[in-house]
Formats: structure tokens, C-alpha cells, sequence
């Protein structure tokens, strides 16, 4: 999910990746290869994936709006090493690309590098809205449809998977630091790409059973919906992290 403002009250490694076993339909760590995985965006959503990941033995570049000035660096100033380009480069020299730009731009920036992006996995995380004048969701930019659906109808060399869109981004890397257990959604077309996903999922924390696969891409229109919670939410309680999840 994007990260908005405060509301105003208060081993070569080989490709891909982190497909499970057949005996193990839920990867974990030790299922798992390390892969290099590129991210779209180096925001708070951005960044925060990029040193989690990083931190879990994962090659990671994060892509920049423009070229960084800088080559390598730890976002948070520690001992793992995420390398710096533009965009276009991150999407070309990764296995795994992970969409972390603002939602209502991300159809036009990403149909940009089809070509950069064919054969690969492509992890959304985004919601594409429009906002009010503090800043928070008002409305759906694709009402009847999803982003998630738009990426995969503009990329079709592409595997597009949605997923963690329904939680404050703190929650995206740690989701056991909430009181109730979350639910991280899995939308996507190719069961390989979302068991990548779920692999991803796995080193961020996430366990098992907090893992929902909805079913095909049409199904992100559903969790993407579940973004105009999220102002009501903000504004009543502030910055606090949460998830919309299934309780059973």
C-alpha cells in the first residue's frame, strides 16, 4: 500500500527464484534461492522492501526516477549492500521486479519498459487513487477494474502478481509486530509467479496462513478496493500500522 502523509488529526544464483518444492506449497527460507530482485520506487514502501529483502541474502537494486548519484549504499546506513540505478536499468538487470511507484503513474511508467520487463515477475504493491486535499485516498483511478489487471492487460510477456496493497506499509516487513495476525492477498494469472511471491512474502516474515491466494488478476480489483478504508482509518487513529484482514 502507498504510504501517505500523517492525516492532519494526530552459488551463482540462478533464475528464478523462490518456487516452492512440490512437497512444500508454502516456501520457506530454506526452500528458498536467493534471487536478484529489482524495485520500482525508492520511497518509504520502496526502500523499506529493498533493506528487508537485502537483509534476507536477496541481490537488490533499487530504481530511481532519475539515476542516483550514488552506486551502492544501505538505506539505513547498515552492512547489507543494495546497489542504486534508474529505473530502466533496475527492470533490465533483475529477475524480479517489484512496483513500488505511486499507483496513479505506475500503468503509463511501467508500460514504458515492456521490453525491459518481458519474462520476468512483476510484484505489484501499489493502489492507484486519487487523493483528497490531505493527501489521503479519495477515490479508485480504475473503478470496475484494478491496476494490477491494467499492468498485466499493457505487459502480457509479463507475470503480474498482486499483493501486500491492503496494509499500512510498516506492516509490509514486519506483520508479526501487529496484535492480530494479517492477511497478505495473492492476485495473479500464473501459480509459478504467485509461489515466487509467496516466497518473497516468507522472508519479509510473513507466515504460511497469512497468506491468501484470491485467484486469478481479476481478484486485485477486489484488494484494491479495500484501499478507501484506509483515509477513514488514518484520520480517526493517525500513522498507525494495520491491515485489512480475514479473520476466521
Amino acid at each position: 500500500m502507498t504510504s501517505w502523509p500523517p492525516p492532519p488529526v494526530s552459488t551463482p544464483r540462478p533464475s528464478p527464484s523462490c518456487r516452492p518444492s512440490p512437497d512444500h506449497p508454502h516456501p520457506s527460507k530454506e526452500h528458498i534461492r536467493m534471487s536478484s530482485i529489482g524495485i520500482l520506487g525508492a520511497g518509504r514502501v520502496g526502500g523499506g522492501l529493498a533493506s528487508a529483502l537485502a537483509t534476507a541474502g536477496h541481490q537488490i537494486t533499487l530504481g530511481h526516477r532519475q539515476p542516483p548519484q550514488q552506486t551502492a549504499a544501505d538505506e539505513s546506513g547498515g552492512a547489507v549492500a543494495i546497489r542504486h540505478a534508474d529505473q530502466r536499468t533496475t527492470a533490465a538487470t533483475t529477475e524480479i521486479v517489484i512496483n513500488a511507484t505511486p499507483g496513479d503513474t505506475a500503468l503509463e511508467r511501467l508500460s514504458a519498459l515492456r521490453t525491459e520487463l518481458a519474462g520476468k515477475i512483476l510484484i505489484d504493491v501499489s493502489n492507484a487513487t486519487r487523493h483528497s486535499p490531505d493527501g489521503l485516498p479519495s477515490d479508485l483511478c480504475y473503478p470496475g477494474s484494478s491496476l494490477a489487471e491494467r499492468l498485466q492487460r499493457a505487459l502480457p510477456a509479463t507475470r503480474v502478481v498482486k499483493t501486500l496493497n491492503t496494509m499500512l506499509f510498516p506492516v509490509m516487513t514486519a506483520p508479526a509486530e501487529l496484535s492480530t495476525p494479517p492477511t497478505g492477498y495473492l492476485s495473479g494469472d500464473d501459480a509459478d509467479a504467485k509461489a515466487t511471491a509467496a516466497g518473497l512474502l516468507a522472508d519479509l516474515g510473513w507466515k504460511p496462513e497469512w497468506i491468501e491466494d484470491l485467484g486469478d488478476i481479476t481478484t486485485a480489483r477486489a484488494t484494491e478496493a479495500l484501499v478507501l478504508l484506509v483515509p477513514h482509518v488514518l484520520r480517526r487513529h493517525g500513522l498507525r500500522p494495520f491491515a485489512v484482514s480475514l479473520a476466521r
